[in-house]
């Protein structure tokens, strides 16, 4: 996605060989004109699929989630990091995050993720794929069934791909960095 790439360019900020800072436009501070284009471009490449329902996990993903959700015309259910005291019936699985080198807890309440469900699964990275294949677990317990995964930037030269895609599932990248040095970012 060329719109995409540019502002990754201009307004990424590389910390170190696997660190891309972009909170000036996808992750704190929000694009909401690169949102919308993200949303209607994930709505083009799954629109093969049956989809009713988008799935992310808080808090980057939200964004991306609405996005996508008001592209495609369907609900949005975002995994929570904390169990609210309202949920009472709940999905739940733990998740590495390598950024923040914590584990996490995350949940869904089952009234919103259940076998019936045709679920995008949507994210603002892939690296390492905990957070996505911790949202396939969630998935799984449910009886849902995956989509496919969207994710607006993938770092290729992790795993996360190859592990995603050993499960069947198709994957839909929107920028994919081939690799990153100081002042430097490559795209595949």
């Amino acid at each position: 996605m060329k719109f995409l790439k540019e502002t990754i360019l201009s307004q990424g900020n590389v910390l170190s060989d696997t660190i891309l800072k972009v909170d000036s436009f996808l992750n704190h501070q929000i694009d909401p004109v690169l949102m919308m284009e993200i949303g209607k471009e994930f709505k083009q490449r799954f629109e093969n699929k049956k989809i009713n329902k988008i799935l992310t996990i808080e808090a980057s993903g939200i964004a991306i989630g609405l996005a996508v959700a008001h592209a495609i015309g369907v609900p949005l259910v975002f995994a929570k990091k904390k169990k609210p005291s309202t949920m009472e019936s709940m999905l739940s699985t733990k998740v590495h995050s390598f950024t923040k080198n914590i584990d996490y807890d995350i949940c869904i309440s089952r009234e919103f993720l259940n076998k019936n469900d045709q679920v995008l699964i949507v994210d603002d990275f892939l690296a390492m794929g905990n957070a996505a294949e911790g949202l396939c677990t969630l998935c799984e317990e449910a009886g849902a069934d995956i989509s496919g995964i969207g994710i607006v930037i993938e770092k290729g030269f992790q795993s996360g791909r190859d592990i995603l895609e050993k499960r069947g599932i198709q994957v839909e990248s929107l920028a994919i960095l081939d690799r990153m040095t100081e002042g430097e970012i490559k795209f595949k």
